[in-house]
């Protein structure tokens, strides 16, 4: 398994960007596939986005479609979370997660790592 580190959170103004990255140790990283989960206190959480091993495929959560995209670069084992059009709503804490797979995977048991989480605090 690979281990995760996040980074990127912060505090922002509504209509604002953010871009979160997600660092993985180990040779493996290039053959996981990656996903973005966030959770906020009494809301239900769950998957923003999902990124295959290569890049080449791309999931996104409905709320999120069209604000957010997610990328990585294998070289530097780094996965990102490109966040526009902030609303309060995307307050959380956001989490990446990764699984030894080639396709997107959108069901948060099947992924096996997960990194700490970073917080993101968008304000009106």
């Amino acid at each position: 398994q690979v281990q995760l580190v996040e980074s990127g959170g912060g505090s922002v103004q509504a209509g604002g960007s953010l871009r979160l990255s997600c660092t993985a140790s180990g040779r493996t990283f290039s053959r996981y596939s990656m996903g973005w989960f966030r959770q906020a206190p009494g809301k239900e959480g769950g998957l923003v986005a999902a990124i295959d091993w290569r890049g080449d495929s791309t999931y996104y959560a409905h709320s999120v479609r069209g604000r957010f995209t997610t990328s990585r670069d294998n070289a530097n084992n780094t996965v990102y979370l490109q966040m526009n059009s902030l609303t309060p709503e995307d307050t959380a804490v956001y989490s990446c997660a990764g699984r030894a797979n080639i396709g997107v995977v959108v069901e948060d048991v099947l992924y096996a790592s997960w990194g700490q989480g970073t917080q993101v605090t968008v304000s009106s």
